[in-house]
């Protein structure tokens, strides 16, 4: 009997670590926050918030009022502000203090690194709870301020915050890409912009831009320097024209289809421009704006968040003032393939929340979190550049109303291009898209824009981009960014392709231990048979 409970002892054993680890293969689902039945006032709070700010101190001084405010309401809770210069110092900051234990408590982020902070343990709160709640959730009873309910955010922008079967933030603010359009050197050319832009005709109009007098320098603008066509964030223009062409780029699952024959034929097109001297990107040359405002590039695409440095006559310029030329600046969707179809993608930083031992530290988190989408905050920051507000709430509200149709009045708050960029998105919310969200996502649009800036850079080097240099590239992008295309393996590898979570090998060692337990214990009990057997053959 012994020897078979030992037996049964193991064998139970192996099953829970077997039941442990295969929860671990899901380690990206977190467990839904459950609100405490009350926020206990009687104590004091300190929590951390990440967000990210460039040199617009405007913005600075919105963040420091909105603390100041929420301080004075909630006089309990200390928030201590973090600024950093780009969302992708804020993300791997997260990753290295999700290893110990140090996440801040509320985080300005995207959607793709929230299913990469997902593969750390109980990480990022779930907010299904929190958004409901009649009490403390979104515009709750008990909320101390006028906070929007769930409703009166606009849904398409919650719904990007929403991912395996759970919400894990909620929108801060949202803009999209506009093409901005120098009309003077435009129809210098002898063109005339149409309705919506194309990519035939930005090209065709990009191309012409090329020519040069016997000096060298452009006829558009006599200079010597002229980008035709600029664009900011090559992973936009490349998941956009995918977009456009119902071609792929990823599932919902996480498959990887984006190197596939619609992507080559679009790689190779663009080098042709390139090879014109008509395209240029970011990485490359600088800043759209710069050049723009210069009278050094016809079609500057950039976010229109990005409005307020777009323009002879923008309030924010980062060149001398003797280096600006004075042209009509139009701002538009970004080029399209079918016009009567536009496609354009939606993004901004959305809040997310870190989970605690704590339970109240949490809610006090949640309130400060709601705090960002009120009325106040949501309209002083949006017209700081050509943000919109994510809820109905602000959107619809008077003063909103007043501050959109002022557009033009002077060349600070109601700067026309500001505001016309805002207006896009406003006009545009049902064109928009996000791209499917996924522990890996964040890697695959890396590489969708890497590959526009391989190309652009093979061609300035005198390489041929032919099928060959493209199927080399291809290999590159999946080896760089540990990506799997979907002909070649399941989502599975891909997702597995990052190192394990340390539970996941914790587990893994007891499953090996579990093993090796239940071989010793066979080869003991061999043994022993074996030897009570010779003895009683001896005897």
């Amino acid at each position: 009997m012994m020897k078979h409970g030992r037996m049964a002892a193991l064998i139970s054993l192996l099953c829970i670590c077997c039941l442990l680890l295969s929860g671990c293969h899901g380690a990206n689902e977190q467990s839904a926050f459950h609100l405490p039945g009350h926020f206990d006032e009687s104590r004091t709070y300190e929590i951390t918030f990440w967000t990210k700010n460039d040199t617009n101190m405007t913005q600075v001084e919105i963040y420091n009022n909105t603390i100041a405010e929420f301080e004075k309401i909630y006089p309990n809770i200390k928030v201590n502000m973090r600024l950093y210069t780009d969302y992708g110092r804020i993300y791997s900051d997260v990753l290295t203090n999700i290893s110990t234990g140090t996440t801040p408590n509320v985080c300005i982020t995207y959607p793709d690194h929230i299913a990469t902070y997902l593969t750390g343990q109980n990480s990022v709160v779930a907010l299904d709870e929190m958004l409901t709640d009649e009490k403390w959730g979104l515009g709750g009873s008990q909320i101390k301020f006028d906070a929007p309910t769930r409703d009166e955010i606009v849904p398409q922008f919650l719904s990007e915050c929403e991912f395996n079967g759970h919400t894990y933030a909620l929108p801060y603010m949202r803009s999209t890409e506009a093409c901005y359009v120098n009309k003077t050197f435009v129809e210098k050319l002898g063109f005339t912009l149409p309705e919506t832009l194309t990519w035939d005709f930005v090209w065709e109009v990009a191309d012409a831009a090329t020519a040069k007098d016997e000096n060298g320098n452009y006829l558009v603008n006599g200079q010597k320097t002229m980008i035709p066509f600029l664009y900011k964030s090559t992973d936009n223009m490349m998941i956009q024209m995918l977009r456009q062409k119902e071609a792929g780029y990823s599932t919902a699952a996480g498959d990887i289809l984006i190197f596939n024959d619609t992507t080559r034929g679009l790689l190779k097109n663009i080098a042709e421009h390139v090879k014109l001297g008509a395209f240029s990107t970011f990485k490359i040359s600088s800043y759209p704006a710069n050049f723009l405002n210069a009278g050094q590039c016809i079609f500057a695409v950039d976010s229109t968040a990005g409005a307020t440095w777009m323009g002879s006559d923008a309030p924010l310029i980062d060149i001398p003032e003797d280096q600006l030329v004075e042209f009509e600046t139009v701002v538009m969707e970004i080029p399209q393939f079918d016009p009567e179809n536009p496609r354009m993608i939606s993004q901004g930083p959305s809040v997310c929340i870190f989970n605690k031992e704590d339970p109240q530290e949490v809610m006090a988190s949640w309130l400060f979190t709601q705090f960002l989408l009120t009325n106040r905050v949501q309209i002083d920051y949006s017209c700081t550049e050509g943000y919109v507000p994510v809820t109905l709430k602000a959107q619809q509200s008077a003063e909103y109303q007043d501050y959109l149709a002022r557009e033009g009045e002077d060349n600070q708050h109601y700067y026309d291009i500001k505001l016309k960029a805002a207006k896009l998105l406003l006009n545009h919310v049902d064109d928009t898209f996000v791209t499917p969200v996924f522990n890996g996502s964040a890697s695959l649009r890396d590489a969708a824009g890497q590959m526009i800036e391989e190309v652009t850079k093979g061609i300035r080097r005198k390489k041929t981009v032919d099928d060959a240099f493209v199927d080399d590239l291809y290999k590159k992008m999946t080896s760089l960014y540990r990506l799997t295309p979907a002909e070649e393996g399941s989502q599975a590898v891909q997702q597995l392709s990052g190192p394990l979570p340390q539970t996941a090998v914790l587990l893994i060692v007891c499953l090996a231990a579990a093993w090796t337990g239940i071989v010793a214990y066979g080869i003991i009990r061999w043994l022993k048979d074996r030897k009570i057997a010779n003895s009683k053959k001896n005897d």
